[in-house]
């Protein structure tokens, strides 16, 4: 069983309808307790970084997540979920993540891209991936990205970069945690097939 967990940071029904399509048991989760009882948790999202964590906070679904995170079951983080797993993010200001990957997040640097690139990063775009398990079957695979901020780690925590303007790291791994910047679940085969490798973790 999957939890999906609902914060109200949207795109819930996307990544719902793709567990269904890989024929898998999945459950929107808005009650903290309910977490410990499911095989993996994705933690989706879309918006603002600070509005997340609070509302991660008040609900007590953080200390959920926290305490799902030390049972060594897997765990994704798509887009601003992914985000929310490092340490801090600049947007609006600074604001504590939830700190299970060391790093940050951080806006596209402008003075680095050509004045073509616009932001936010919106559309298709290739993940130059390393050898890893969620990447089995994929090379190179093409995926949807939307977002302004992009993460700030460790290269042993890189498991996937993409190239917008320069360089940045588009999917992580440490331990059981693991994070896609671009949306899987938009993301046709190729999204279809991470989150079913993601399955059989």
């Amino acid at each position: 069983m999957i939890g999906i967990i609902d914060y109200n940071m949207g795109n819930l029904a996307s990544v719902y309808n793709a567990c269904h399509l890989l024929d898998t048991k999945a459950s929107i989760v808005k009650d903290p307790e309910e977490l410990k009882q499911f095989d993996r948790i994705i933690l989706p999202g879309v918006g603002a970084f600070a509005d997340a964590m609070q509302h991660l906070n008040t609900t007590g679904m953080k200390e959920a997540v926290l305490e799902f995170s030390k049972s060594g079951k897997p765990m994704i983080g798509i887009c601003l979920g992914m985000q929310l797993l490092f340490e801090s993010s600049e947007e609006f200001g600074h604001t504590k993540g939830l700190g299970l990957i060391k790093g940050k997040i951080e806006k596209f640097d402008k003075s680095k891209m050509h004045e073509d690139f616009k932001i936010p990063h919106m559309g298709w775009n290739t993940i130059e991936n390393k050898q890893h398990k969620l990447f089995e079957g994929l090379n190179n695979p093409y995926l949807y990205f939307v977002h302004s901020y992009h993460a700030v780690t460790d290269e042993n925590n890189i498991i996937g970069k993409t190239t917008y303007g320069y360089e940045f790291a588009s999917a992580v791994n440490k331990d059981n945690i693991f994070g896609f910047q671009p949306h899987p679940e938009k993301s046709h085969d190729n999204g279809l097939k991470i989150l079913e490798n993601f399955m059989k973790l």
